[in-house]
């Protein structure tokens, strides 16, 4: 544990900004962490599950369709579970249910991502207010005798300045790389939802339609 002993005194030099700064590294790692699980898993490929749902539609099998749905546990099992689960009263039922759904999953998908967006933009700010409080520091110091005496002292206030800034803008490039990594996984994710809920719907508007030519057949017979 020498080594991280080392790294935090190292750090501790920043100056008092840097409490703030490793509290936002900390949020930072902790929301990439969980982000990244919960969007892997969101991201899943659901081909199988939209495969297998639409051969139980065809068979009539709604409720079973829709609690596969529900047991895939993502995004577009949610919002297919949600439209079929209102099959029975038509499809304007089914799409109206999907895209209320659908909206609930986005937001899920988006959540904790404006923590990083936060981080991104405060970190820079953070290590820019350390630059500053060390070079008054260090001007504090030359404009004091013992400055002249002693250069160490006025080393001190830059080197509070350089490790500030370096550490602001090293959280907030690692802070801005996952963050744009999550936003084109979320949007992948929204684009699945949309594919898998039209392949849905198209499968109720053909089953739909045959039933309604069934109808007008028979009542053409009478």
């Amino acid at each position: 544990m020498g080594w991280f002993k080392d790294a935090l005194a190292f750090l501790m030099k920043g100056g008092p900004v840097m409490v703030p700064l490793i509290g936002c590294s900390i949020i930072s790692v902790a929301v990439i962490i969980e982000r990244f699980i919960k969007l892997k898993r969101a991201a899943a490929d659901t081909s199988e599950l939209v495969e297998s749902v639409e051969d139980h539609i065809y068979r009539g099998r709604y409720e079973i369709a829709a609690e596969m749905c529900k047991r895939n546990g993502t995004p577009v099992g949610e919002v297919l579970a949600a439209g079929i689960a209102q099959a029975r009263r038509g499809i304007s039922a089914v799409q109206h249910a999907m895209e209320e759904q659908g909206i609930r999953e986005q937001s899920k998908l988006h959540v904790r991502l404006g923590a990083l967006d936060t981080i991104i933009t405060i970190a820079p700010l953070l290590g820019l207010l350390g630059t500053v409080t060390g070079m008054i520091r260090s001007f504090h110091v030359i404009s004091t005798k013992q400055g002249l005496s002693t250069p160490t002292a006025v080393t001190g206030g830059v080197a509070e300045a350089l490790i500030a800034t370096a550490t602001g803008l090293a959280i907030a490039i690692a802070t801005l790389i996952a963050y744009n990594y999550f936003n084109e996984r979320v949007k992948y994710i929204i684009e699945q939802i949309e594919l898998r809920a039209t392949q849905i719907v198209n499968v109720f508007s053909d089953i739909f339609e045959e039933e309604g030519g069934h109808h007008e057949a028979k009542s053409l017979s009478a």
